[in-house]
């Protein structure tokens, strides 16, 4: 090698080593030119170099790389097998694929460097065909024993959903490692069979390898999809002794874990002990609040990460959205659709979904139909969050249009659009319509009723009063009733104060849910209302005696970007004294415009005036009373609750809402009105008991 050919190759080795040489591709073009002067730009071992360098320290280079190497004149089998392992890490599957053909036609044969990163191109292409052919190779070219070429035949076969052959090919590796291990859970994993992705997991730790990251973030959503609690702790405490409870990875996989399970203060430990947190880690966090119903919590850690300076991404917009839904915080949902570009609303069909499901739960059906038109594809998930939100929100007839036009366009319904035409079908209790979509969701669209539809069927046919019908439709269902279905016949015997059966629903429901408070609730209502206080009383007695407490009724309203939370009889708030002084003003001006407290609503045997004085103080009357006194006269007031608004406050609400209209309106009073008639659509459950619980 000449003096000048030696000074290159020492220049392009620290350059690699990356020992002072900055200036990244430029700095390699000079170099390359200096090969071009001096004569060398055919020496393969130099080029070779230049290649490395090319790939390892600078990115978006293929077009030079290829560039070089089209002006080799002869290139040998070093700058193929360079040209195809830096095409592969760069994620250029079909570039490498072309550059092994090329090398065949050559007459070249692939060796243990070539085969591992070839065969990784197949896997991600999922080009299996190619990939057996590679296998046959490797058997003739004699590296069948070769540890990285057969792992790399387990990551083609696991990755083509071949999990047999990846299963033998990985049998037959003498030494096992940690990537060959990693492939087959994951193979497990993308076709559903988690329990044997948990199981190579095992034989990994058996065999004396040390998981890495990503293994440990592969098995934990194994695990999580599993439903397997204690094989998570153990992995958790595998983690932590192993050292690795600080990488940022494994700790947003358990706080995802945790999160999945409805175990937020354990997901939230791992989170506070990460010392690094990044947009995903954070994105866990408020999607594991908003999805385990505690959406203030998740807005709460959202300004926690905007105190960090970190933008949010696509996810955790998702998970804001779904808070705001939850709490109907519209102008915290419109503040935060502004930290994000429109055109990423309308043209990812998941931050689409999320926002559209945000109006519709928050009564601003027009925003979410604006949303709507304004997407840029929409798919079944899109079409169905607008026809859901038409059907809370009482639109039920546009949201049959609706789904005549994906019948229209050709788009195939799928389980969760009937869901949300029954469920529109129950509110407004359109009985055979509701009997049309169930029936032709097996005759006409060949598709299985879940679960949840048969609910929202005999939630229909028990609120029609027809509760004879749902209890046999109940007992000829083909899978086991759960406690929403017996929950939904419950709901529909309180309404039509059908006792005995109600019985026979809770004695199901006690079964399935025994420390359920909103099953006893119920029937001690249904006691109250027929004046057996006797068996009234004895449901509160076995609820003492079990230690099962009531789920407290509690309502969040959002005034000035500010969400607000009170509670039955809550006189923490710092405007308690107005509040309460306002709902005595109502209350006058209630009983004034001739209406009665309905008492029966009620749980206590007591006096009529103390069960007035109950119904006085339901969280979602402090909300209304403090809303009025805050808020100007064109406020829209909208009152998110925990559990379904009970009767005397769903028909006092309404005389409120037109004594309110009739004050400002009327003769120059100051008084402000609950708005409008629409803004009854104000009262939207977020947190529905599994059965139907009535107001505080």
């Amino acid at each position: 090698m000449t003096p000048n050919a030696l000074e290159i190759k020492k220049i392009l080795l620290l350059f690699q080593d990356g020992v002072g040489l900055g200036g990244g591709l430029n700095r390699l073009k000079h170099v390359h030119a200096r090969l071009i002067r001096l004569g060398l730009d055919q020496d393969n071992y130099l080029l070779n170099l230049i290649l490395k360098s090319c790939f390892n320290h600078s990115a978006n280079t293929t077009r030079y790389t290829r560039l070089i190497f089209d002006q080799t004149h002869q290139a040998n089998m070093y700058l193929y097998n360079t040209m195809i392992r830096g095409l592969v890490s760069d994620d250029h599957f079909d570039q490498s694929i072309e550059f092994y053909l090329l090398m065949r036609k050559e007459g070249f044969l692939p060796n243990h460097f070539t085969f591992p990163f070839v065969l990784k191109a197949c896997g991600r292409l999922s080009d299996y065909q190619l990939g057996v052919k590679l296998h046959t190779l490797v058997v003739k070219a004699g590296f069948v024993c070769n540890v990285y070429v057969k792992t790399g035949l387990v990551c083609l076969y696991a990755k083509c959903g071949y999990l047999e052959s990846a299963r033998k090919v990985f049998d037959e590796i003498p030494e096992k490692n940690v990537v060959s291990c990693t492939a087959l859970i994951s193979g497990y994993i993308d076709v559903g069979r988690f329990g044997e992705a948990v199981g190579v997991f095992v034989e990994l730790l058996e065999m004396g390898l040390r998981p890495d990251s990503y293994t440990f973030v592969r098995v934990l959503s194994a695990v999580t999809q599993l439903g397997d609690l204690d094989t998570g702790e153990w992995i958790h405490r595998y983690v932590v002794d192993a050292g690795m409870g600080r990488n940022v990875f494994i700790g947003t996989a358990l706080v995802d874990m945790y999160a999945k399970f409805g175990n937020m203060d354990r997901a939230r430990s791992v989170f506070e002990r990460m010392p690094v947190k990044d947009i995903v880690s954070w994105s866990a966090m408020i999607q594991g609040y908003a999805s385990n119903g505690l959406p203030k919590e998740a807005l709460d850690q959202f300004y926690c990460m905007q105190r960090e300076n970190l933008r949010p991404d696509r996810y955790t917009m998702v998970g804001v959205l779904s808070a705001c839904a939850k709490l109907g915080a519209l102008e915290l949902g419109d503040w935060a659709r502004s930290l994000m570009e429109e055109n990423e609303f309308l043209t990812n069909a998941v931050l689409g979904t999320a926002l559209i499901d945000m109006y519709g739960k928050c009564g601003k059906m027009a925003s979410a139909w604006g949303v709507f038109q304004g997407m840029k594809d929409r798919d079944i998930v899109v079409w169905n969050a607008v026809i859901s939100s038409l059907a809370m929100n009482g639109h039920v007839k546009s949201a049959f249009c609706l789904f005549g036009q994906i019948e229209k366009f050709g788009i195939c319904p799928n389980e969760s659009t009937f869901l949300g035409l029954l469920c529109g079908c129950t509110h407004a209790g359109l009985v055979g319509d509701g009997r049309k979509y169930f029936n032709s969701m097996k005759q006409t669209y060949s598709l299985t009723p879940a679960i949840e539809h048969y609910g929202c069927m005999v939630d229909l046919l028990g609120r029609a009063g027809l509760l004879d019908e749902a209890h046999k439709l109940i007992k000829s269902m083909p899978m086991e009733a759960n406690a929403i279905v017996w929950g939904a016949l419950l709901g529909g015997c309180r309404v039509h104060k059908n006792t005995q059966l109600a019985e026979i629903a809770l004695e199901r429901l006690i079964e399935l849910e025994p420390w359920n408070a909103s099953n006893y609730v119920l029937l001690s209502n249904m006691y109250s209302v027929n004046l057996r206080w006797g068996d009234a009383e004895k449901i509160r007695s076995d609820m003492i005696e079990r230690g099962i407490r009531k789920t407290p009724g509690c309502s969040w309203i959002e005034v000035d970007g500010v969400v607000n939370e009170f509670l039955v009889g809550d006189k923490s708030h710092p405007l308690s004294n107005k509040i309460y002084a306002k709902l005595d003003e109502l209350s006058k001006e209630l009983k004034a415009a001739g209406f009665v407290p309905t008492t029966e609503f009620v749980l206590f045997d007591i006096e009529e005036e103390e069960k007035e004085h109950f119904l006085g103080c339901h969280s979602e009357k402090l909300a209304i009373a403090f809303a009025l006194i805050c808020t100007t006269p064109d406020y829209v007031i909208r009152v998110v609750k925990n559990l379904r608004v009970c009767g005397d406050c769903h028909a006092a609400i309404k005389l409120i809402s037109k004594i309110t209209v009739l004050q400002f309106h009327g003769n120059g009073s100051t008084s402000k009105p609950i708005v409008s008639k629409d803004s009854l659509s104000l009262l939207s459950t977020v947190k529905k008991e599994k059965s139907s619980c009535c107001g505080d």
